[in-house]
Order: structure tokens, then sequence, then C-alpha cells
């Protein structure tokens, strides 16, 4: 019996961390005590910061940070004045938060968790979840938006970084080229699951905006602004391509 996907990706992550992974590199004392003096940037896509006005005033706020995990969002949150809760499957990305935590001296809530589960929180417990790119390494997208309009308050703010599906039509081996049929799920595919694990890929689904933006509306958020970004570096990258979306949507007030 195949280990189970979520448990290949927790580790494959860790590895990464190792690595030096560049969403694993925690927030220096420096970055920290500038947030303090609202000086900060924070992403969710891989290179455009996400506009100050999507936060509003966090002073006294309950955020959560989905998959979130590295000490990179949470410290920035934290010294502009919320309540912060920390959701991750990696324990290396966790040990990040904690070091980062005991460094600059604040409290936060830090669990490990698998978020294609159900999410461990009472109703109604979060003015704001914060969800960087983290849902590729997930089979079903659309319980993961109805448990976050769950948890969220009315009138909170789901924050989230989504990848297109053309991610993935191009490899390291052929990036010039068309050569992955969509969907892309190593589950489905024995060829593409040995692939996935030879290069430590960790095991990567694509995701269509219908299952992203479409599973967000269809668990009762209201969409109300998104931007586009592209990944950063390679071929679809210098051919500005976009293949990333950050959207911010609402849970209805009452």
């Amino acid at each position: 019996m195949k280990e189970k996907y979520q448990e290949i990706n927790s580790k494959t992550i860790d590895s990464w961390c190792e690595d030096g992974w560049e969403w694993a590199i925690p927030v220096t004392h420096e970055e920290y005590q500038k947030a303090l003096n609202n000086d900060y940037k924070i992403v969710l896509t891989p290179t455009k910061p996400v506009p100050k006005h999507w936060f509003g005033d966090l002073k006294g706020k309950k955020i959560l940070g989905l998959a979130s995990g590295g000490g990179q969002q949470m410290p920035i949150f934290q010294a502009l004045g919320a309540i912060c809760t920390v959701l991750d499957y990696s324990d290396k990305q966790l040990e990040s938060e904690r070091m980062v935590a005991k460094r600059e001296n604040y409290q936060i809530e830090i669990i490990k968790a698998d978020m294609s589960k159900p999410l461990p929180f009472e109703d109604e417990s979060f003015d704001l979840i914060f969800h960087p790119v983290s849902n590729c390494y997930v089979l079903e997208v659309k319980p993961i938006f109805k448990e976050c309009f769950r948890i969220l308050k009315p009138g909170g703010a789901l924050l989230a970084g989504l990848g297109n599906e053309i991610n993935y039509i191009v490899n390291d081996a052929h990036e010039k080229m068309i050569v992955n049929k969509m969907p892309f799920n190593p589950l489905e595919d024995a060829e593409l699951y040995e692939l996935s694990m030879k290069q430590n890929d960790g095991i990567q689904f694509s995701h269509t905006l219908e299952e992203q933006i479409g599973g967000q509306l269809e668990a009762g958020f209201i969409l109300k602004e998104l931007y586009e970004d592209t990944n950063g570096y390679g071929y679809l990258h210098e051919m500005n391509i976009k293949t990333f979306i950050a959207t911010y949507s609402e849970k209805p007030k009452r």
C-alpha cells in the first residue's frame, strides 16, 4: 500500500526546508522590527506583494495562517497587532514559526494538521485567513474553502494564493514544450507518480479556476478583488505567462 500523499508531501517539504527552500526562510530580526513600524511586504503568490488595504487594521484581529508555516507571514501579522494561529503539516515549517516567536518574544498558536481534513477550529473563530499557494499539494480544494467559510466570522476575509493549471503543462526537461495533459494528477498516472517521487517534487495536483474561484463562490464567499502573478522563474515566467492568482474574498455579514 502506497504511503498517503499528504504524508509524502509533508516529508518532501521538510526536505526542501533543509535544502534552503525560499519559502522556508524566516523573516530576519530587522524585517520584524520594520514591520513594527508598518514597513513590510507579504506575498500570497511568488512575486507580487499583497495590497495593504486587503489587510486593513489588524490590531486585535484573529488571523489563521492556513498552510502558512515558515516564519514569513505570521511574524509580520503579529508585529501589526494581530492574534495569530498558524496551521501547517510540515514539522520544519512549524519549527521556523517557533524559532521566530521565541526570538522576538511573542505568543502564537502553532498547530500541525492536514488541511485536507476538517480544520480543528470552532465555527466563526477568525477575522482573516491567510492561505498562500499550497492547494497544489491537495487533491480536493473545494472542501478547504467550505471549511474556511465555516471558521470565519461574518464579514471575515479569505486571502488565497491559487496556482493555475498552466503551471503543469511544461516540465523541467522540456520547458518549451507542452508535455502534460490536464489534470495533472500523479495518483492517476503511475509514470507521473514515479517521476514526481524521483524528482522529490512531492505529489502535486493541478486545479482549475472553476475549482478554485468557483469553489470559493460555491462555499458562499463574495469575491472582492484579485490579481495575477508569474512564477518568478522558468520559461513561463520568461514569457510573462501568468500562472498564479491571488484572491480577496469575504464571508457575507449577517
